[in-house]
């Protein structure tokens, strides 16, 4: 068996043969749910033994976690804005308790690495979503991570500042912990204030949540649609998922006040990137 297969059930999902029948089943279902509601679930991609392997990787660098406890609105800002009202999303600030492994903390060997680039599942994602190329995230720090929720910590609703993520369920939590979304909330054009206020004072319309179990992978457009991973109570084991960032273009780093929120820290590649960027959209982040 090859070394990816030992990490991917090829014989379901064969991504080293992308011309067989069951690579573009597996890629218009992909693309299908994708274009549907912005969400895919690659169910039981990794095999079980290689989602042991990420989850014994993850409890090693377990110690490297920066873990934070904020106050966000759904944009990642932590300050109140005087131009807004009170009820208002960019007023409306709720209780994120996280914790993220840094993409330095990962050996080159460790399984974690060998998935997130191996070139067969790079050009898997990009079929399905329909891109020409896609790229590992540059980002030292935020390319490759794991999400962290331990006993009585959320993270609330949020948007990614990212077209799309790719995280794998590696460790689910005994109860809570579920990963709920609103899709198509907002568009490039429209931030859809009103429905996203509804959401963060508990409205249910337009919320889903995804039944994920470890070693399914999901591919998510998180930039309009809102989302959030519920509370993992007291009593419960912690939840842990790895999370794998890819882009259209090479060489993409993060922005400097959403990575210090999320490993507090940034480097001088942060710094750089930060004065070179350019907008993608006028959304508010």
């Amino acid at each position: 068996m090859t070394d990816l297969g030992t990490l991917i059930d090829l014989e379901r999902y064969p991504l080293d043969q992308p011309g067989t029948a069951a690579f573009r089943v597996a890629v218009e279902a992909a693309r299908d749910d994708l274009q549907n509601d912005g969400c895919a679930i690659i169910r039981d991609l990794v095999r079980p033994e290689a989602v042991d392997a990420l989850n014994a990787e993850i409890n090693d660098c377990k110690p490297t976690t920066h873990f934070s406890t904020q106050l966000i609105n759904p944009y990642f800002h932590t300050v109140r804005d005087a131009a807004f009202p009170d009820r208002h999303p960019i007023n409306t600030f709720i209780e994120r308790s996280s914790g993220f492994i840094p993409g330095d903390s990962w050996r080159l060997d460790d399984a974690m690495t060998r998935l997130f680039r191996s070139p067969e599942l790079t050009s898997f994602l990009g079929e399905c979503l329909g891109v020409p190329e896609l790229h590992c995230y540059a980002d030292p720090l935020a390319g490759l991570t794991a999400n962290v929720l331990d006993p009585g910590q959320q993270f609330t609703w949020h948007f990614d500042t990212n077209e799309f993520a790719v995280t794998v369920l590696v460790d689910e939590a005994d109860s809570g912990g579920l990963f709920e979304y609103v899709p198509a909330i907002r568009s490039a054009t429209d931030e859809g204030f009103d429905a996203i206020q509804a959401v963060l004072e508990g409205g249910s319309e337009g919320v889903r949540t995804l039944d994920l179990r470890p070693g399914d992978m999901q591919i998510f457009r998180g930039r309009h649609s809102l989302h959030r991973v519920t509370r993992v109570p007291e009593t419960s084991s912690a939840r842990h998922a790895a999370i794998f960032a890819y882009t259209l273009e090479p060489g993409v780093i993060g922005r400097v006040e959403r990575t210090r929120q999320l490993f507090g820290r940034v480097l001088p590649e942060h710094i750089r990137a930060e004065d070179e960027r350019v907008r993608s959209d006028a959304l508010v982040d």
